[in-house]
């Protein structure tokens, strides 16, 4: 990437529960203060009404039309095959034809997953994409891989996802030396399912990463390890769990202090703090998860994104082009050997 230009983040306008207003409105955010160059993928008209609405001078914004858009009901193999003037489809073959340097979606996931991988490929070498979340700690943040990409995996691929999770905390976190830990039902070593059993030898014995165990659920809001790995199926339960406590949590508070003339006075003390914790365990200060493992800078947003949230994504998305992380990823797993270990995978491949 030329080091004379902004970084081209290509964008679904048209992906998520709030499609076009607030994804419009977050990429202007963006524009404006991650100073990129932002590409609207769309319906032109629909994207022209909202980007009316604001100030544009000085802001690098334009449009690429595309007339279908595949939504949260539809399957994702069969729509990335037939709707080929989808959003997704149209923005993942804009980073596949290097027209930008990568792409921001809340649409349908799986979509967004299936179209990178038919138009982008995965990285020489990595068995399975993964997408990797930053979930809030006691000590900031953690990496969780995978939450959603495979229902399914092998013990392979989840020592791959540790490495893959490891530069993603590295480079979006800032964390020299992630410490990584493998979500089980148990810290024992011998605690876990199949899959865990078997995958717990290889992360033990790499050497390119600082492998602590086993971790339970209970452990990732305590920040016991920066990187967690689990299947997919695993990781969005855990990914949807917390999104739902920290809901509630917000509405109790909120009830509790409605209940009575006191808890109102006691809350003009704790506002501020308050405030803090709410951006603490709010989704939309990271925006999006990086899909960690195909050729291209891919963040997936929440089908729910705010125009807070889609302006972070964007700045996610331009920190994984700046700093390299695909680049680094196709370093690492380019050496990379499965440990040996007196036992062999017997898990089914994930579909």
């Amino acid at each position: 990437m030329s080091q004379s230009r902004p970084v081209r983040i290509a964008v679904d306008a048209m992906g998520g529960d709030f499609a076009p207003q607030k994804i419009v409105e977050g990429a202007v955010l963006a524009a404006r203060e991650s100073q990129v160059s932002i590409v609207l993928v769309g319906r032109e008209p629909e994207i022209e009404a909202e980007l009316s609405k604001y100030n544009l001078s000085g802001l690098s914004i334009t449009i690429h039309p595309a007339s279908q858009v595949i939504g949260m009901e539809d399957s994702p193999s069969k729509a990335t095959k037939t709707m080929h003037d989808a959003s997704i489809v149209v923005a993942t073959r804009l980073l596949h034809e290097k027209k930008v340097d990568a792409l921001v979606s809340a649409g349908n996931s799986g979509a967004v997953m299936t179209a990178a991988l038919r138009l982008l490929g995965r990285i020489h070498g990595v068995y399975r994409p993964a997408i990797t979340t930053v979930l809030p700690t006691l000590n900031g943040h953690c990496m969780v891989a995978d939450v959603g990409a495979n229902a399914d995996c092998k013990p392979e691929y989840l020592l791959q996802f540790a490495i893959m999770a490891k530069i993603a905390a590295q480079t979006i976190l800032d964390i020299e030396k992630p410490t990584v830990g493998l979500l089980s039902i148990g810290e024992e070593k011998e605690k876990g399912n199949h899959l865990n059993k078997h995958a717990y030898p290889m992360l033990e014995n790499c050497k390119d990463i600082d492998f602590i165990g086993n971790v339970e659920g209970r452990d990732i809001p305590k920040g016991k390890s920066d990187v967690v790995v689990c299947d997919g199926f695993v990781g969005n339960v855990v990914l949807k769990t917390m999104e739902g406590t920290a809901d509630v949590m917000g509405k109790m508070i909120k009830a509790e202090i409605s209940a009575s003339l006191m808890a109102k006075m006691g809350y003009l003390l704790i506002r501020s703090a308050l405030k803090r914790f709410r951006k603490r365990v709010d989704y939309a200060e990271y925006g999006g998860a990086p899909l960690l493992g195909v050729n291209g800078a891919c963040i997936i947003s929440h089908g729910k994104s705010t125009a807070k949230a889609i302006k972070n994504a964007v700045r996610m998305a331009k920190a994984v082009v700046e700093k390299k992380v695909v680049e680094r990823i196709h370093s690492e797993i380019a050496t990379f050997t499965v440990p040996h270990t007196e036992t062999k995978s017997q898990v089914s491949t994930a579909v």
